[in-house]
């Protein structure tokens, strides 16, 4: 079983925005930057009151210097701000960059509602309030303007400007402050932020669960808190190595709880219960609520999270629509989760970016970000409207839109014989390419044994998948000049099946010429000739083709129309690669299985679970296709 302190060790890196993990003994960077912090900053706990009572656990880093004034960056988490004690520091302070606590900062760190040290009840993604009528209507943007306000009144030194930030769901909370934002607040950066749970978040995508994300998260954060405040000191374990055998060896949704969870973990119950888009999820839609936003927004995202690519993305969106002539600016770099703060970015898995697109991040927008609308130094006010960074060229871009202005949609379709082409099909009739989908033999999403959600999946060589019976393949010819894929795909299916229910994913990939070279060095042994990465894949929950709040069955044999949109990619695919489609209906465990039969799926049984012929047409009258914004 996991100890307290490796659950720790394991979840802060990730959502918390700490340093990298580091194994062992500490490093002599490590030790010279906790000095550091003791010679030069006085730790203070308070519990901070509420406009409704409830007091919030804070931790308040304090130069030690009281010659100037200092802004406060704060950091609202629900994964605790240990360690606890005045006299126990962290070992670093404020974002990953250590030109924050070197420059001089004032550092915040506050446990939400209901974790850690804090009072009150947790409510996971506690939905936004907009007409509070009384002192007992909370939420997360009152829990955050009170307690700024009492920083800003209660800490010495401080300057009245107060910035804030946070990574995964701690990027949640930075979006929330932004909301009927206090007048001190003004910076904020949410990054890898959760704006929808039943979309394209973490738990969801298209309706679609992350079974093995779900499970191992909530499998620890989910339980409920000790005495101690602390996160829970062991996790669900599964049996054995191999998360894609012990998936399907549990069987359907509801043994999960009966077999493991056993009513304990509240949340998977309410994951489960609510698999259309109600009430629940409407009200813990960020996007509706991004109005008159006043602080400086800087987003942050990674082209390859594996938990919040859409977050990010939706979010600046939103709030670009709705806040015309505010400062909102959107980063998007070739990360996992987090990858920006805990890894030097210059690759993942497999692929090589060539740079440390990290430290590049860290040094010139992050930095110049606070620096200038929190200090008014240095030269934030030069940074662009978005940031991104363009993987196949490796190359990082100043843009003053995004997606971009000049992108234009150009529609790929599916032909005969595995081709991808431009051109549109002529067929008359039903021409159509099947394959039978058996959810008790789904389609893994790994090519290899791993007990979890593997970050490299969202960049792995998808050869094990072309093989499949079960999998559809469409590629191009090589390509005789490099295509620079810039924004959101759209999948554009027509499709029959046997059954009543299926799932529909859809996944880009670069194939790479068979002359590619090798890593160098390359101690994993990898041929990277022939390698087909993934650029995009994700799913669709078939039954909601005509509306997240509306499931609707298919009529076996009847040809219909299921069209959704992929997140944004930036990625060229080079002179003599090839680009590739793949279509299938399981993507196990990482999506949960489909019976395949219009039942609640959280309510299936064994036998419920069925055999399938599913068709993708790409006829004249019915062209399945992808449509890719395309520069020229």
């Amino acid at each position: 079983m996991m100890t307290r302190r490796l659950l720790l060790a394991v979840l802060l890196p990730l959502v918390a925005g700490s340093q990298p993990r580091t194994s062992g003994q500490p490093s002599q960077a490590a030790s010279e930057r906790a000095a550091y912090i003791r010679q030069n900053y006085t730790k203070h706990e308070f519990l901070i009151p509420m406009r409704d009572g409830v007091r919030l656990f804070t931790s308040v880093y304090i130069p030690k210097d009281r010659s100037r004034t200092y802004p406060i960056l704060l950091l609202r988490t629900p994964y605790t701000v240990a360690p606890y004690g005045p006299e126990n520091y962290r070992a670093s302070l404020g974002p990953a960059s250590e030109k924050f606590m070197r420059e001089g900062f004032i550092f915040a760190y506050q446990d939400v509602r209901g974790r850690g040290r804090s009072e009150g009840e947790f409510v996971h993604v506690r939905p936004y309030i907009p007409n509070k009528k009384s002192k007992t209507d909370v939420d997360e943007a009152s829990d955050t303007f009170d307690t700024i306000d009492w920083l800003v009144k209660n800490i010495h030194g401080n300057n009245g400007r107060v910035g804030m930030w946070g990574i995964s769901y701690p990027g949640f909370y930075a979006a929330m402050g932004a909301l009927d934002a206090h007048p001190a607040l003004k910076a904020v950066s949410p990054q890898a932020p959760v704006i929808n749970w039943f979309i394209g978040d973490d738990f969801r995508h298209n309706g679609a669960l992350f079974l093995v994300h779900a499970f191992n998260f909530l499998g620890a954060f989910g339980r409920p808190r000790p005495a101690d405040g602390l996160l829970p000191g062991s996790r669900f374990e599964i049996d054995g190595p191999d998360a894609y055998t012990f998936h399907l060896s549990v069987g359907p949704l509801a043994n999960y709880d009966e077999k493991l969870f056993k009513g304990q973990v509240k949340f998977w119950r309410e994951l489960l219960e609510n698999d259309t888009y109600n009430d629940f999820w409407k009200s813990r839609d960020l996007r509706q609520h991004l109005v008159n936003m006043k602080p400086a927004m800087l987003t942050v995202g990674g082209w390859f999270d594996a938990e919040d690519v859409y977050g990010p993305l939706r979010l600046y969106e939103s709030a670009e629509k709705q806040n015309p002539g505010a400062v909102n600016l959107l980063v998007e770099g070739p990360w996992s989760h987090g990858g920006w703060a805990r890894s030097d970015g210059t690759s993942l898995g497999n692929i090589s970016f060539s740079v440390n697109t990290s430290k590049f991040f860290q040094d010139e927008i992050e930095f110049p970000f606070f620096l200038y609308h929190l200090k008014g130094s240095g030269n934030g006010a030069q940074l662009p409207e978005a940031y991104v960074f363009e993987t196949g060229r490796n190359e990082w871009h100043r843009m003053d839109a995004w997606p971009p202005r000049e992108a234009r949609k150009r529609t790929f379709y599916f032909r005969e014989e595995g081709r991808l082409s431009t051109q549109p099909p002529d067929a008359a009739g039903e021409a159509f390419d099947e394959y039978l989908s058996d959810p008790n033999r789904p389609v893994p999403f790994l090519p290899f044994i791993d007990r979890g959600m593997n970050y490299d999946y969202m960049v792995e060589d998808q050869r094990f998948a072309s093989t499949r019976p079960d999998v559809l393949v469409y590629q191009t010819e090589p390509l005789d000049a490099d295509v620079r894929v810039a924004g959101p795909l759209r999948a554009v299916l027509y499709v029959s099946t046997t059954g009543t229910d299926a799932d529909w994913v859809v996944k880009l990939i670069d194939v790479f010429p068979n002359d590619a070279p090798d890593p160098e060095p390359n101690p994993r042994q990898i041929r990277m000739g022939g390698y087909q990465m993934l650029v995009r894949g994700e799913p669709f929950r078939g039954r909601f083709r005509t509306g997240f709040d509306r499931p609707t069955p298919f009529t076996p044999g009847k040809v219909e129309l299921v069209e959704f949109e992929l997140p944004d990619v930036f990625h060229t695919f080079r002179r003599g690669h090839r680009m590739m489609i793949h279509v299938q209906s399981s993507w196990f465990p990482l999506v949960d299985r489909n019976p395949q039969k219009f039942v609640r799926i959280h309510e299936a049984k064994a036998a419920d679970f069925t055999r399938a012929m599913h068709r993708v047409y790409r006829s004249k009258q019915a062209a399945s296709a992808v449509v890719l914004p395309i520069l020229d």
